[in-house]
């Protein structure tokens, strides 16, 4: 698949932001992380992580 259509767990989003899931889900709530669900669960595609962390990397606070 490629990268930038990965779909990612919660737990696989904290683990490469190295965050605790508990922070991951609190950002996602928040609407920091762009997410959706499928059914009960939480998704986020990488490529908007990438664009999070570009955000992230010119100065954006979260």
């Amino acid at each position: 698949m490629d990268e930038q259509h990965e779909i990612m767990t919660i737990a696989q989003v904290a683990k490469y932001l190295q965050l605790s899931e508990i922070t991951t889900y609190k950002l996602v709530n928040e609407g920091v992380i762009p997410a959706f669900k499928i059914g009960r669960h939480w998704r986020v595609q990488k490529s908007d992580l990438s664009e999070l962390i570009e955000r992230l990397k010119k100065g954006e606070r979260i």
